[in-house]
């Protein structure tokens, strides 16, 4: 048989093609297809023959490099084992075909085949160990490499700085940037995690985009140890995915806080998306939110508050100059303000706002006497202001209000 190899070798790989589809590749993957099944038989039939110890066996260098190439053309590990294991199947019957051809005593060939198989089996097991452990370090770096040139990509896009040819970019990324999209920023506290967060983010990713039902894989970049970025995909502008998303969070386990931006259509949507899920999150983390909250750049009011909010000192002194004592950081002014907001943000009417904070007419009337009473002003001429200053309490709470006293 070691006369035959290049024969023996093609009845292998008729045998392992028929069987596993996987391995179906370019011109370059068939060659070194051949080159590795060639290089493996050569290499049992040599252990065979001269009865070479298992610990000095080797994957021939053909067998390395292919193990490598199916790692980077995402071809399953599986296949990979499972046509070892096909092969080991076929050359086993090869060599007793060879065996029943011989004219020994049956003894001789019951002995004779105990052996080779043992030794073929301690041999391809080596082997396969081994190929496996190359495919996946390959795998790994494969993948490390191909996640930087998406965050390279993706970074550049998001910078705007240069001409960007869309359709090469997305087949870059493998993410379809002339579709709809839906940003998302998502994070552990850093107390509260550890090295598998980036991991932890991306698995919770994608059973989100499953759940909600985007068109697409979704795209997602670990933005620091903690936190990622992502982008879901829509063909054409879905109904109302923030309610989707709060809706598949509600009662989860180990939800991390999530920002999410508004959406947008294209190249400019796609990037648009992504700077309102950041201002978000800028909120968000101002006003110090409990773990496990969806806060959505759609929210009434929060586009505005983020605004406002870019200097939160400057923005403390201006609430307080504007409210006055109705700024002080206690419960009963935060009521206050909450019903002078609605009061405002209802036209001035007590009717529509004790319907909207389930209050009676009368106590909300009194609330705002109240509320107006602590500014120490009427509300006239600056009433915008006030608005603006109320909004920015309610989202940024302790961050801009004055510290009890």
């Amino acid at each position: 048989m070691n006369e035959r190899i290049t024969e023996v070798s093609a009845a292998i790989r008729a045998f392992v093609e028929a069987d596993i589809a996987e391995l179906a590749g370019d011109r370059r993957t068939s060659e070194l297809l051949d080159a590795s099944i060639e290089a493996n038989v050569g290499t049992v039939l040599n252990a065979l023959r001269y009865s070479l110890p298992v610990a000095g066996v080797h994957a021939p260098p053909a067998a390395v490099e292919y193990a490598r190439r199916l790692a980077q053309q995402e071809v399953p590990a599986a296949a990979l084992i499972r046509a070892y294991r096909l092969g080991q199947r076929r050359l086993t019957e090869l060599i007793f075909v060879e065996l029943h051809a011989l004219d020994i005593p049956a003894a001789d060939r019951i002995t004779a085949v105990e052996r080779i198989t043992t030794i073929l089996f301690e041999f391809i097991d080596r082997i396969t160990e081994q190929v496996v452990a190359i495919y996946d370090d390959e795998r790994s770096r494969w993948l490390e490499n191909q996640n930087s040139i998406r965050a390279v990509r993706v970074r550049e896009v998001l910078g705007g700085r240069k001409s960007i040819d869309v359709d090469a970019v997305t087949e870059t990324i493998r993410y379809p940037l002339r579709w709809h999209h839906l940003a998302l920023v998502l994070w552990y506290p850093d107390s509260a995690t550890d090295d598998d967060a980036i991991p932890r983010l991306r698995r919770w990713v994608r059973e989100l985009a499953e759940a909600v039902g985007v068109a697409a894989n979704p795209l997602i970049l670990a933005a620091d140890q903690f936190s990622a970025w992502a982008w879901l995909p829509y063909r054409a502008e879905p109904g109302d995915p923030v309610t989707e998303i709060r809706r598949f969070v509600a009662g989860r386990q180990g939800v991390p806080d999530i920002a999410i931006g508004t959406l947008g259509a294209g190249l400019d949507g796609f990037r648009r998306s992504h700077r309102s899920a950041q201002r978000a999150r800028a909120v968000a983390l101002a006003r110090g939110l409990p773990t496990a909250t969806v806060v959505a750049a759609g929210d009434p009011g929060l586009a505005t508050a983020a605004l406002v909010g870019t200097d939160l000192a400057e923005t403390r002194d201006w609430v307080c100059e504007i409210l006055g004592d109705l700024a002080d950081d206690n419960e009963n002014d935060a009521r206050l303000r909450d019903t002078l907001r609605v009061f405002l943000r209802a036209g001035s009417s007590y009717k529509a706002a004790a319907a909207e904070v389930d209050l009676h007419f009368n106590s909300v009337k009194y609330r705002v006497g109240r509320a107006v009473a602590r500014r120490g002003r009427p509300i006239g001429a600056d009433r915008l202001d006030v608005e603006l200053a109320l909004l920015a309490c309610h989202w940024y709470g302790s961050a801009v209000l004055r510290p009890p006293r």
